[in-house]
């Protein structure tokens, strides 16, 4: 073989090396997503579930859509609201008897939430279902709404309210306008029905993208304006519990920032090193398993840091960091 044959084989194998190491750059950062295993998300101090809160009834209410329901959870002691309730027989450690019933021994509950349902369906179902309770009865409400507002139909049909999945940020603008007063008469008429006095525990909504925008990630027609209006459905949540001293917001956007489509991309100022997994069901809009564990501590976390259940603990515990 010639020089020049020479050299045109060595240029064809450091380019066939270069195609195969960028393959499995490629595959590794941007496709592979592995679940992992064991428990997820932040820690709970267990010293606040070690004697009880209350001797007052207590009844836990659920709201919402498909992550209250627990669609994508391995089974429904795993759901997020089970899991607030009681432990699952397969329990972690850190975990067990870190729950309600283990702090509020006159418990009851209701799950009303229903898959695929919109913040206009919330509505009516708190108007319809919810009904009054007794003044001795104190509430614990837990919500998840907003998030099939914004991701139905997956840009399969135009864009409308409630389902406005591709608009622009200018056309969605009424309808987030009147996502902030649906989500008024949602808190309002949930505090109306518990006249003994409650604590309304308001998840905003995650991004399975981890704060990219390329909807493309997760298998989804590109979204120019998304992120954009994402963003004030979670500025309007956090505008509305500000207005209500019983209302606070739990942070499921911030807890889910580094476990989406992106979790192995450690470049990106979400990369989580200590789980850099993914928390997210194949249907790309709900929680995995491991998510379903991560959204209940954070709940609990939101409920020990702001409840008044609990505020007999301060003085020894003080306040959990946000």
């Amino acid at each position: 073989m010639g020089t020049k044959g020479q050299k045109r084989l060595r240029l064809i194998l450091a380019v066939g090396v270069l195609l195969i190491i960028g393959s499995v750059f490629y595959i590794r950062f941007f496709l592979v997503r592995p679940i992992g295993s064991g428990p997820a998300g932040p820690r709970v101090d267990a010293s606040y579930f070690t004697q009880p809160w209350t001797d007052r009834p207590v009844k836990v209410v659920g709201i919402g859509d498909s992550i209250t329901a627990g669609l994508g959870a391995d089974t429904p002691d795993h759901s997020f609201f089970n899991r607030l309730l009681r432990n699952p027989a397969d329990e972690f450690d850190e975990m067990r008897n870190v729950c309600l019933s283990a702090v509020i021994p006159n418990l009851e509950f209701e799950n009303l939430a229903v898959s695929g349902s919109t913040s206009e369906q919330h509505l009516d179902t708190i108007r319809e279902r919810l009904i009054p309770q007794n003044p001795d009865v104190f509430g614990l409400v837990v919500i998840t709404t907003g998030g099939n507002d914004l991701i139905h139909s997956y840009g399969r049909r135009p864009p409308e309210e409630c389902a406005m999945y591709g608009a622009t940020l200018d056309q969605s603008a009424p309808w987030i306008d009147r996502f902030g007063k649906r989500l008024d008469a949602i808190l309002d008429t949930i505090t109306a029905r518990f006249p003994g006095g409650c604590e309304i525990y308001l998840a905003n909504i995650y991004d399975p993208t981890d704060g990219v925008g390329d909807a493309p990630s997760i298998y989804l027609p590109h979204w120019p304006d998304g992120l954009e209006i994402h963003s004030r459905y979670n500025d309007v949540i956090a505008a509305c519990a500000a207005r209500r001293p019983n209302t606070h917001v739990v942070p499921l956007y911030a807890t889910f920032l580094g476990h989406g489509s992106h979790c192995r991309q450690f470049w990106r100022s979400t990369y989580d090193s200590s789980d850099p997994t993914y928390w997210y069901f194949q249907n790309i809009e709900d929680p995995n398993d491991r998510g379903y564990d991560a959204i209940r501590r954070v709940f609990l976390n939101t409920i020990v840091k702001n409840s008044a259940l609990v505020s007999s603990f301060d003085s020894v515990h003080g306040q959990l960091g946000g």
